[in-house]
């Protein structure tokens, strides 16, 4: 029997909100000075509401506007981030206009939002990866209102969001189609836009920030940075990994030890006759530190999550290299760019904060909720992936007639860090902070049984070839130094490991470490960079030392 229903009644929601706010707006555009007010008569309690804020861009303005609003008018809303960037972006829960939360990272913030969840200001839904979270706004996390930003708007409503795109497309596409609002903070309102991003009939809602808005070099690493073990490391990666698989695509994590891998392709990798041979197309964000790699014809493809400001004229001037478009500046899409990662390259290499002794790992340590953006996305084996490459199929898995490849998983890291902290422990923080915060599952980062190598200033470990946890657990131990970790595996099983090939130390791959030195980095500095790039990279001015 059929059962009666209004099948309108999201539709009808947004012309409520809609015409809730119309006393704000002059032709679909918000006056910034009552955009306060505007908010509170556009939400109501409950709402889920997707804030922007990205890796790197941030609806600043819009995040400012929400945490400024009543909370005995706006409560108990249901925010959908994917990276807490911003005090704003918490404000929104001390003061009580926000009970819930769905997230990806929280790094800048990682140490507040421990402290919020601890003290229950905070209803944690999930910690997702990138994709993860965009995802389930296309299913059961559709947002009822999204508050986005981009570069322009033009009298239609129509976005363009330049370089840093980002996330704004999905967000706003999963809002647009299931009767959601979406809000747009803009820089300027133009009569004509270079391109279209985003077409204005996704858009409701337009208002002119009274500044840009925010935007993070999240992914730019100054060479003075960059010691010599970070070095070491990049040397025993080239050999011990890329070399050995053959590795052509690639993603580079965030960090001093993988920017030195960048910036030594130049010239100990070319030493090694590896150009062409490996390090070919890659998924990242234009790091500076890749331009000596391009200008020496090591890169045929980046594709980008994000933009990186002051790489906009390098970008459009090398349109062969980066997906550009007819206006010459870089098309970014976070979405794509992680799925790139997670099934059209063959390797992932990045760093945790903890690792422990059966190789899992993760950013959530005592004290600190730093959450995983994209690393779980693309830091394990898809086993949906179908396309053979020669890297993929030297990681044997699987049994007869179903025989494939596997994705190299990579964590490098030095063994111990800043202070003295050591990287290898016997159990992750992770695992207490879940079960303190109710966590239905320990916020474990990347699986130990995903991790195909690990690399640290000690050696390599290949756990891919490990047999059970027991011997996976002695290559881990063989590579972590002086830890907790590596204090269990003593030298005469460390020799067993290496002669099963279990285990590489620098003289096992030819690696002269007194060679490991700065001398080796095809950049020294930003300045050096600049003049790699003929003078089209603009560092930002933190980055600037002439």
């Amino acid at each position: 029997m059929a059962v009666t229903r209004d099948w309108n009644r999201r539709r009808a929601a947004k012309r409520e909100r809609l015409a809730a706010v119309r006393p704000y707006t002059e032709g679909g555009v918000l006056d910034a000075a009552r955009t306060r007010d505007a908010l509170q008569a556009l939400l109501r309690p409950g709402d889920r509401v997707a804030l922007e804020g990205d890796n790197q861009k941030q609806a600043d303005f819009l995040a400012e506007a929400l945490a400024s609003c009543d909370p005995d008018v706006v409560h108990d809303l249901h925010l959908l981030i994917s990276s807490i960037s911003l005090r704003e972006h918490l404000d929104v829960f001390e003061r009580g206009v926000a009970r819930r939360l769905d997230f990806s990272y929280a790094g800048p913030q990682s140490v507040r939002m421990a402290q919020l969840l601890a003290d229950g200001r905070v209803e944690v839904g999930a910690i997702h990866t990138y994709v993860e979270l965009y995802a389930r706004m296309f299913v059961d996390l559709t947002p009822d209102v999204a508050l986005l930003c981009a570069e322009r708007a033009d009298h239609a409503g129509n976005l363009y969001t330049g370089p840093a795109t980002e996330d704004t497309p999905t967000i706003a596409e999963a809002a647009a189609f299931r009767e959601g609002v979406v809000v747009v903070q803009v820089n300027a309102l133009v009569d004509e836009l270079p391109r279209v991003d985003i077409p204005g009939d996704w858009v409701d809602l337009i208002v002119v920030s009274p500044r840009p808005f925010a935007l993070e070099p999240l992914f730019t690493r100054d060479p003075r940075a960059i010691g010599q073990v970070d070095v070491l490391m990049a040397m025993l990666a080239l050999r011990g990994v890329y070399e050995r698989h053959g590795v052509a695509t690639l993603n580079h994590g965030i960090g001093y030890d993988t920017a030195a891998i960048e910036l030594i392709l130049p010239t100990y990798g070319e030493e090694l006759g590896l150009r062409g041979r490996i390090c070919r197309h890659w998924t990242l964000n234009p790091h500076p530190t890749l331009i000596p790699a391009i200008e020496s014809g090591w890169v045929e493809s980046v594709h980008c999550f994000g933009g990186e400001p002051g790489m906009e004229r390098y970008v459009s001037a090398r349109p062969d290299v980066f997906f550009t478009g007819r206006d010459g500046s870089l098309r970014s899409n976070r979405v794509l760019c992680q799925l790139a990662g997670q099934y059209a390259v063959d390797m992932f290499i990045g760093s945790s904060l903890q690792i422990d002794a059966s190789g899992n790992s993760s950013t959530v340590t005592e004290g600190r909720l730093t959450g995983f953006g994209g690393a779980p996305n693309m830091g394990h084996d898809p086993h949906g992936r179908r396309h053979p490459s020669p890297a993929w199929l030297s990681l044997p898995a699987g049994e007869p007639p179903a025989r494939r490849g596997r994705k190299l998983v990579v964590q490098i890291t030095e063994t111990f860090r800043a202070g003295g902290t050591p990287a290898f422990v016997e159990t992750l923080d992770a695992v207490q902070v879940g079960e303190d915060t109710g966590m239905p599952i320990p916020p474990v980062m990347i699986y130990g049984e995903d991790v195909s190598h690990v690399v640290t200033e000690e050696g390599v470990a290949y756990l891919y070839l490990a047999t059970s946890l027991a011997e996976r657990r002695d290559a881990l131990a063989a590579v972590a130094g002086a830890t907790p970790v590596g204090r269990t595996v003593d030298e005469r099983r460390v020799e067993a490991l290496r002669r099963d090939g279990l285990v590489a130390l620098p003289e096992d791959l030819g690696v002269d470490v007194r060679r490991a030195g700065r001398a080796l980095l095809a950049a020294r500095s930003v300045e050096d960079l600049v003049a790699w790039s003929g003078g089209l990279y603009d560092p930002p001015g933190r980055f600037r030392s002439w």
